[in-house]
């Protein structure tokens, strides 16, 4: 695939040219052998390991590649700061074959920038084995998400509350375009920045809307935007994940997961569960993703209203019924994706009442969200299982067992259209927590490398698997993620 950086050609304003900082001695830790290959870059299929430690610390520079940090700014926690960007990431460029929107490659701790803002533009290895074991569990899952390509640490100590090994790692994504990226020239009132964005995007990643023009494209791409937000924010709920951090520089046009510093899987299943230490007020917890997702599109839909209409007021009324339609299609997408992971087909108005009712019994008593659904999806096939869950979960599985013979279908059948939404086995905190501890303390990356086999699979059950599904002994009671990446 040809290597180019097409960010280039929206101009000098959305980006600073930046060169890595190089690092003394790059080693490989992690590579990502399927999405190289799917990536087909010659130049680093044909490289060892060594060269590919070179090329993935910053320390040599891929054919092609011209580096460049992207300016943008964000609601952080619902405030605003108009000047945030890279700062400590170099987007290289991206790759594609011609015929398909191509894919940023981007290495992070890579350095510092002219957004760095103080900070030392160095990443520690424990945040970007996270990162990469995080985005493969979420893209295993079906869940949109960015990737990481590479691992590579420096030879160099990072100081953060103490030394740490520092690495640099390598980001996949469709793009690197933000919710952020537009409120950056929009607090400027550079509306033509605004819509070379919005032209960049649509050409990125909704060609479908390129022979739109005027406002009816604007508003189509937002729309569109909407679409992408309602499933992704309906993934994470699918498999239990918490993202931690959903400012709006952390809120990808493309739709993918983007930003894996603060994340965690829920464990007992409540909607109120957070673990990161910096949201000391629950804003992004567990239940509360969807309504953020949706304040986040309202903060684009602002950046859009002088592309729509020249008079505010009426591009406001054009865009306000695009936003608050997000709350149906979410509702909708939601019960749907409930309703599947309990075994039915889809989800009618009359069934919101019986699911809700089930997930307050998982709430009520604390179990687990992956291992419930996996038993209850394992329960079709063994009558002790069954048994089990009927005594756990008490009056409501008859009323779920009654529902479901109004399907029709035989138990195979439902198990195994549950065992489409239902994984056997995530990314749990504490087991993550220790494959970082091991792969830092050996300094190999063998525990990482294990948990990858189990997590690439996961809704078969592998001889490994078992190993990967226990809860914590504290269930995550004190359990806390910090942003590191």
């Amino acid at each position: 695939m040809e290597f180019q950086n097409s960010y280039l050609d929206l101009g000098e304003g959305f980006y600073q040219t930046a060169d890595p900082e190089p690092v003394r001695s790059p080693e490989l830790f992690l590579w990502n052998h399927g999405l190289a290959q799917s990536l087909n870059i010659a130049a680093v299929n044909d490289a060892g390991e060594s060269a590919r430690a070179q090329f993935f610390s910053g320390n040599a520079k891929l054919p092609g590649a011209r580096p460049i940090a992207l300016a943008y700014a964000g609601h952080q926690f619902g405030h605003f700061n108009p000047q945030l960007g890279d700062g400590r990431a170099h987007l290289l460029g991206d790759v594609s074959d011609g015929t398909c929107p191509g894919q940023d490659i981007q290495l992070k701790g890579s350095g510092k920038t002219a957004f760095s803002r103080g900070g030392d533009g160095r990443c520690a290895l424990g945040p970007a084995i996270r990162e990469f074991v995080m985005s493969e569990a979420m893209a295993a899952l079906g869940v949109p998400t960015t990737r990481c390509l590479a691992v590579v640490t420096t030879g160099e100590t990072v100081y953060r509350e103490t030394p740490l090994p520092g690495a640099v790692v390598t980001r996949v994504a469709a793009s690197h375009l933000r919710v952020g990226s537009f409120e950056y020239f929009a607090a400027r009132n550079q509306y033509d920045s605004v819509q070379k964005l919005c032209d960049y995007a649509i050409r990125k990643h909704y060609p479908g809307l390129n022979d739109l023009e005027g406002a009816e494209r604007y508003l189509a791409f937002l729309a569109a935007a909407v679409e992408k937000q309602v499933r992704l924010v309906c993934e994470w709920m699918r498999v239990g994940f918490i993202h931690g951090v959903m400012n709006t520089d952390n809120t990808a046009i493309s739709g993918e997961t983007i930003d894996f510093g603060p994340c965690a899987m829920i464990g007992a299943y409540s909607p109120n569960t957070v673990f990161s230490s910096i949201d000391t007020q629950g804003r992004y917890r567990f239940g509360h993703q969807p309504n953020i997702a949706q304040w986040n599109l309202a903060r684009l839909a602002e950046t859009l209203i002088p592309l729509v209409d020249d008079d505010a007021n009426r591009a406001i009324e054009k865009i306000t019924p695009i936003v608050m339609a997000y709350t149906d299609q979410f509702q909708k997408a939601y019960w749907n994706m409930i309703a599947q992971k309990y075994g039915l087909r889809e989800c009618t108005e009359d069934d919101i009442a019986l699911l809700t009712e089930g997930l307050d019994v998982l709430k009520a008593k604390g179990m687990d969200y992956t291992n419930t659904f996996d038993l209850l999806t394992r329960s079709f096939e063994s009558v002790a299982i069954a048994s089990e869950m009927k005594s756990e979960i008490g009056p409501w599985y008859m009323k779920w067992q009654d529902r479901l013979a109004q399907e029709t279908d035989e138990g195979a059948q439902i198990a195994e259209r549950m065992r489409k939404h239902n994984p056997v086995v995530i990314p749990r905190n504490h087991h993550m927590e220790q494959v970082i501890a091991e792969c830092i303390e050996s300094g190999s990356p063998e525990a990482a490398l294990r948990f990858l086999a189990v997590l690439r699979d996961p809704y078969q059950v592998l001889p490994e698997t078992k190993a990967y599904q226990d809860i914590p002994g504290d269930g995550d009671r004190y359990y806390q993620t910090f942003c590191g990446t």
